[in-house]
């Protein structure tokens, strides 16, 4: 654009910082690095967010589903993810309009939860059914890394061998051409994904996978039985049913990994099964996040916080 245009870049972003734009008589510019509000954009159901804007610096987000990440999405942005004062923070808030609001969704970070409670009291929290799956996925990742690792230090061993034997080394290779470190490798982005939507040489990698490596069918089994549960349009009634014969499936299976996670959920329970009452999810602030962070790409970072903040409360807010 600079050559394009013949204009000096740095003085043209000076010139609408100082003149061009109204940031200058901005009404939350001497506290903006800290906080913003915007009571009037409060609706009956938010999404509550952290993300990080420079230098891993955290910001706590509170945004509007209902504006479906367009404009008056943003009803906070505060610096920090400490309850306390955050909290204190969203008091100046009116309580009548904190009062409105109907739905949260939020992750299982107990800090979270506390800002939820203590500033919007009449809110069902709901806790993304994402980032419940998110601790199954990691849990049978962690199964199929320690099974990886095993083939990595075999095969360093056999290496070793045939050096000493002076006989040169050929890898055993699998049906499908993989060695069993390859298999362990190649094999992580399937696992996330369902059956049905395997191609057919993760089908037959599957089935390799699965024939030498049990525990991580029966894992993969936990997980793909969760994301059935979570798909399917129950009631919270049947969704109650559900996850307790899950919950006694990963008891049977002895996995310790699995275990932990049930007891978090069961912890979490009253929330998680909110999900079933509207199946509302924390995708909208994840997808702010994408936003912001598209945002700070175009400006090559951020160099100045409260302009920043300025202009994106003015698409956004």
């Amino acid at each position: 654009m600079e050559r394009i245009f013949h204009i000096d870049g740095a003085l043209l972003g000076q010139q609408d910082k100082d003149h061009l734009s109204d940031y200058k008589i901005w009404d939350q510019k001497e506290h903006a690095h800290k906080w913003v509000l915007f009571p009037s954009n409060i609706g009956p159901r938010l999404s509550i967010d952290e993300t990080s804007l420079s230098n891993g610096e955290l910001y706590t987000i509170l945004t509007n589903k209902d504006a479906k990440g367009k404009k008056g999405a943003i009803v906070a942005m505060i610096e920090g993810t400490t309850s306390d004062y955050i909290i204190d923070i969203l008091r100046k808030i009116p309580q009548a309009l904190r009062n409105r609001v109907s739905e949260i969704t939020l992750d299982m970070a107990s800090s979270m939860n506390l800002i939820v409670k203590r500033s919007f009291p009449n809110a069902e929290q709901v806790i993304d059914r994402f980032h419940v799956q998110k601790l199954t996925f990691d849990a049978l990742q962690e199964i199929r890394i320690a099974h990886r690792w095993d083939a990595i230090n075999e095969e360093t061993n056999d290496i070793q061998n045939a050096k000493e034997d002076k006989v040169r080394y050929v890898p055993i290779l699998l049906e499908n051409g993989d060695t069993k470190k390859q298999l362990l490798f190649r094999s992580r982005y399937l696992l996330f994904k369902s059956p049905d939507k395997w191609s057919e040489s993760q089908k037959e990698r599957a089935r390799i996978l699965f024939n030498m490596y049990p525990d991580i069918k029966q894992a993969f089994s936990l997980v793909h039985s969760l994301r059935c549960i979570y798909n399917q349009k129950h009631p919270k009634n049947v969704a109650i049913a559900k996850l307790a014969l899950w919950f006694n499936k990963v008891a049977d299976s002895g996995f310790k990994s699995f275990n932990t996670i049930s007891a978090t959920m069961y912890s979490h329970y009253d929330k998680i099964l909110n999900f079933f009452n509207n199946r509302s999810t924390n995708a909208s602030a994840e997808s702010f996040n994408a936003k912001i962070k598209a945002f700070r790409a175009t400006q090559r970072g951020v160099r100045d916080i409260n302009f920043f903040l300025f202009r994106l409360c003015k698409i956004y807010a």
